[in-house]
This record gives C-alpha cells, sequence and structure tokens, in this order.
C-alpha cells in the first residue's frame, strides 16, 4: 500500500474517532453543540423562569421573542430550555411546571448548564389584601418566604404554634384536635458561605431598586378578548410573598398570613426561585401578575390571561433595562 494511501486512511480514521467522540460528548452534554456554535451563547443571558401555560401564550403572543436561527432550544431532562432575544436582549427561557420541587429543579438545571447572569421569573399569584392588590395587578415582591413548611404540634402541647387551628372553628373559637402548626425555617446553602436557617428571602437589592424605577410608570394590559379589569391595573412594589404547595383560597389562612408574616400575595414558585438563585449566589427578581384574591370569586380565563400578560410586560421592561455582561468568545 502506497504512502499516500496509508495517509488517506490515517485521516479518515482520526476523523471517525473525532465524530465518535463528538457524538458521544453530545449525548453526554446536550448543550455541548450550542455552546460553541459560533458562540451563540458564549455570552451571559438572562434567565427567563415561567410556570404555567398561560404565561408562556403571554410571552408567545407578544411577538417579542425570536428563538435563535441555529439553535433554538435544548431538552434537558424532560425540559425545553428556549435561546433566543426578547426585543433584542439576548434570554434563555424554560417553563418549569408548577410546584415548588418543579421549579427549584428547572432554575437549578438552567444555572447549571448554561452561562446565566441571573434569574428573572414571572407568574401568577393571589392576593391575599385585596386593599392593596387586586386581579390584573403585577405585585414586585421584596422578600418571598416559604410559608407551608410546618412542624405540626402535638395536641395540647405546651409549645403552640403560631398557626392555632381552634381560632378557626366555627361558629365559636374553641380546642381543635388539629392543635397548633409553628412555620419553619428552611436551610439556605451557598458556596460562599456556611449554611444558615433563613425564613424571608430577599429578593437582589441592585434589581429590586431598578425595578422600581423602570416600572413606576408602565402601562399595563386592562382589556383581553373582550373581558375588561373594572379598574386601572398598577405595579405594587416593596409587597412579601407567601409560597407553598398549596393553593391559596381561603379567605381566613388568607388573613392570618396577613397578620403574621405581612404576606400581600400567595403562589407556589417564587420561593424556590429565590432560594435556588440566591444558592447560586445569582441575582433574580420577582414579578407576579394578580390573578384571584383568596375568598373571592373564581377570575375568568381572560382575567387570568391579563394577569400573566401584566407579570410578563413587567419582566420584558426591566429586562430591556438592564445591561447584558458578555464572556470572551474564542
Amino acid at each position: 500500500m502506497s504512502r499516500i494511501n496509508m495517509a488517506v486512511l490515517l485521516v479518515l480514521g482520526l476523523l471517525l474517532v473525532t465524530a465518535k467522540q463528538s457524538m458521544q460528548m453530545s449525548l453526554r452534554n446536550p448543550t455541548s453543540e450550542i455552546e460553541t456554535s459560533n458562540c451563540k451563547v458564549a455570552f451571559l443571558r438572562l434567565g427567563l423562569v415561567l410556570t404555567s401555560d398561560n404565561n408562556e401564550k403571554a410571552l408567545r403572543d407578544s411577538g417579542l421573542f425570536e428563538p435563535d436561527s441555529e439553535n433554538p432550544h435544548v431538552d434537558i431532562a424532560g425540559r425545553r430550555f428556549h435561546v433566543g432575544t426578547l426585543n433584542k436582549t439576548p434570554i434563555m427561557y424554560v417553563k418549569t411546571g408548577t410546584h415548588s420541587v418543579n421549579v427549584a429543579t428547572a432554575v437549578q438545571t438552567l444555572l447549571l448548564k448554561f452561562p446565566i447572569s441571573g434569574i428573572i421569573f414571572f407568574g401568577s399569584s393571589g392576593s391575599l389584601d385585596e386593599d392593596m392588590l387586586v386581579p390584573g395587578d403585577v405585585a414586585v415582591p421584596k422578600a418571598v418566604a416559604f410559608t407551608g413548611v410546618w412542624e405540626w404540634k402535638k395536641f395540647r402541647s405546651e409549645n403552640k404554634g403560631k398557626l392555632v387551628f381552634g381560632d378557626f372553628n366555627y361558629p365559636e373559637n374553641g380546642e381543635n384536635l388539629l392543635g397548633t402548626a409553628e412555620h419553619q425555617k428552611i436551610d439556605l446553602f451557598s458556596t460562599s458561605e456556611e449554611s444558615k436557617e433563613v425564613f424571608w428571602l430577599p429578593i437582589s437589592s441592585s434589581w429590586y431598586e431598578a425595578a422600581t424605577e423602570e416600572l413606576k410608570d408602565l402601562e399595563l394590559k386592562k382589556c383581553h378578548s373582550g373581558t375588561c379589569l373594572p379598574g386601572t391595573p398598577k405595579v405594587v412594589f416593596g409587597s412579601k410573598a407567601s409560597t407553598s404547595d398549596f393553593y391559596v383560597k381561603n379567605k381566613a389562612y388568607g388573613d392570618f398570613l396577613v397578620e403574621k408574616f405581612n404576606a400581600t400575595t400567595a403562589d407556589s414558585a417564587s420561593a424556590s426561585v429565590a432560594l435556588t438563585s440566591l444558592s447560586n449566589e445569582k441575582l433574580f427578581v420577582v414579578f407576579q401578575g394578580v390573578s384571584n384574591v383568596a375568598g373571592g370569586k373564581s377570575s375568568n380565563s381572560g382575567i387570568k390571561y391579563m394577569a400573566s400578560y401584566n407579570a410578563f410586560l413587567a419582566a420584558t421592561k426591566f429586562i430591556n433595562s438592564i445591561p447584558t455582561p458578555r464572556l470572551a468568545c474564542e
């Protein structure tokens, strides 16, 4: 066999080995191609997190999101991470699904697999204080907490919890076999310090302050498909948000959250976003569209959609107001 033929065979063999290794790498790490293809994700993107189909519909209906022409999405563990721009700002967005464990898992995956500079969460919530927030409004909380983590005390325990079930007996207060429950702190882990127990999770101060400045004159959506809000929706700053894995429709429990914790909204996601972002030492901010009031009548689909759309409008204006840091692209 000639030297030329041997050289050709050698080159072909090397190409086959390289292709096999590349295929194995792609299977092991589905982000490998998108991370190296023309540096499409070689600059820091903002991570946009949402939970529901209604939230995603609001984003898609806006026409502001443009998928990347070469790598529009990456699928990891059953979730689709979308790559593109939102009104020309580079982002990645993921629909997490509801409940805290799904939200935390999706946010952690987003932060581990992609170069993300910070997390913007928008979604729906219920108002606990109708004097402050009504359907269609957008809340920008200053802190969030898991209020569904309880230590359920023994009946007639001397060390009573804040939630005394007997206080809610009807028609008269009295003793109740359910006893009391004490709301628990959670462990916050971090890369730069020892873990600690916390209750309130503060929103990143720089982003919260930027939101208060950028969104103070934001005009929100008032009507959709023939359904209009009774008043002009507004953005409310400085509230506290309550997160749990149960949907709060009960007015008495909503009043309890207001009285004991000064919470004004209830949802099932924002504290998971906060905890995961803080653990990874990433900036984050939360925008909650109010879709209903605890104890009030159920909102129709038009009002629920406007809650999602108004939260999206707030998130979009915020995203377009902050700079996008870049990484060196070789």
